[in-house]
C-alpha cells in the first residue's frame, strides 16, 4: 500500500509540475507598428522614421538632414519573395563649406623635410 501511495503522489507532482509550463508558439503571426521623429532646433539634428511588419512583409521609410544640408528620403520593403528593396532620394542641394587661408608648408622633394596640414590656418564658411 506504501508502495502506490508514493507512486499516487509522484505521478501528482509530475501532473502538477507539467501543468506549470506554458505552451508558447514560436510560430505565431509577426505583427509590428513603430514610429518616431527627432526635430532638435538647438544641434539641427531632424530626423524619422517609421516600420510596419505583417507577417513576412515589412514596409518602411526614415528621413534624415544630412550635413551638407540635403534630405535623404529611404523607402523600403522586403518580403520572400523580392528580398529587400530601398529606393533612395535626396532633397535640396548640397552646400559645402569654402576654405579660406593657405597651408603653411613646404615641399619635401623626398627629403624627409616635409611639414603636416595640422600647421596650417584653414578657416570655413557655410552659406
Amino acid at each position: 500500500m506504501m508502495k502506490l501511495t508514493i507512486a499516487a503522489l509522484a505521478l501528482l507532482a509530475v501532473a502538477v509540475a507539467a501543468g506549470e509550463y506554458e505552451h508558447h508558439d514560436y510560430h505565431s503571426h509577426p505583427s509590428y507598428k513603430f514610429e518616431y521623429g527627432v526635430k532638435d532646433p538647438h544641434t539641427g539634428d531632424h530626423k524619422s522614421q517609421w516600420e510596419h511588419r505583417d507577417g513576412d512583409v515589412v514596409k518602411g521609410a526614415y528621413t534624415l538632414h544630412e550635413a551638407d544640408g540635403t534630405e535623404r528620403i529611404v523607402e523600403y520593403s522586403s518580403d520572400k519573395h523580392n528580398g529587400f528593396q530601398a529606393h533612395v532620394k535626396r532633397v535640396g542641394h548640397a552646400h559645402h563649406p569654402e576654405v579660406y587661408g593657405h597651408h603653411e608648408g613646404g615641399h619635401s622633394h623626398g627629403h624627409g623635410h616635409g611639414s603636416s596640414y595640422a600647421n596650417g590656418n584653414l578657416y570655413y564658411h557655410h552659406h
